[in-house]
């Protein structure tokens, strides 16, 4: 029977919500983000592993003193999380099958629930390629010139914002990482791009607002207020805040 694996790429700094502290170790919750990010995979009956990929040069992770047994730790962290992930890969071909399914999942992403989680494993679980979480695009796309005035109207059709996990066979994902190393000179932004460049068709299942990724200081408070509603009442105080925070619904909106 195939395992179900999974990668968390920890080696970035995320620059863009600056500080010194990279951002999967800033306090969330009374917890550091990674922390939260962990839990729903090594809570989960269907996950058989879960391997954490740092820098060699990471001082911060063995302070959060997690042990479980299935966490793996790997201080083989690559410049890129494309490098990271085909290093993880490596590792783990030692106890790893061809047909092995392999999450990859944002470090930075602390709010997956467990729902969503079963949701994408058990959509893709018969799938030949494999796929990843997505939310339907539902604003108005503009583009904008250096200036960062509006060139033109986007259509939106059939787009979708990826979010993580990104679930692949373990030799497809090896293969289309490795393919699209050597046919790029830049590294794909999400395993799924690679796969798709192999000449595969990953599967869209549907996500969450409230699976986001830290990006910006905001997002921190915004993380940690999905946290508490989960916590203390569940997914309907967590819809319901979020959409407090949207605004009303403009029913006649295009």
């Amino acid at each position: 029977m195939s395992k179900i694996q999974v990668i968390i790429p920890a080696a970035g700094v995320g620059s863009r919500i600056g500080g010194v502290v990279p951002k999967q170790y800033l306090p969330l919750a009374g917890q550091a983000v990674i922390q939260h990010t962990l839990s729903v995979f090594l809570k989960s009956a269907r996950v058989d592993a879960v391997h954490v990929i740092i820098s060699p040069s990471d001082t911060y992770f063995q302070t959060l003193k997690i042990a479980h047994p299935k966490l793996h730790v790997h201080s083989c962290g690559g410049e890129t999380r494309a490098a990271t992930v085909v290093n993880a890969l490596t590792v783990m071909s030692a106890t790893s099958t061809a047909f092995d399914w392999v999450l990859v999942h944002d470090a930075a992403r602390p709010c997956l629930s467990a729902e969503l989680l079963d949701d994408l494993i058990n959509t893709l679980i018969e799938d030949k390629v494999g796929g990843l979480l997505a939310i339907p695009l539902a604003e108005t796309l503009k583009r904008s010139n250096a200036s960062n005035k509006v060139q033109r109207t986007e259509p939106r059709d059939h787009l979708s914002q990826a979010q993580t996990p990104q679930m692949f066979r373990y030799q497809v994902l090896r293969q289309a990482l490795n393919h699209f190393s050597q046919t790029h000179t830049e590294p794909p932004t999400d395993e799924a791009q690679a796969v798709e460049t192999y000449g595969l068709s990953p599967t869209l299942v549907v996500g969450h607002l409230s699976n986001l990724k830290i990006t910006y200081p905001d997002d921190l408070s915004l993380a940690e207020l999905i946290l508490n509603a989960k916590k203390s009442e569940g997914k309907i105080k967590v819809n319901k805040a979020l959409t407090r925070l949207a605004g009303p619904k403009k029913e006649n909106a295009k």
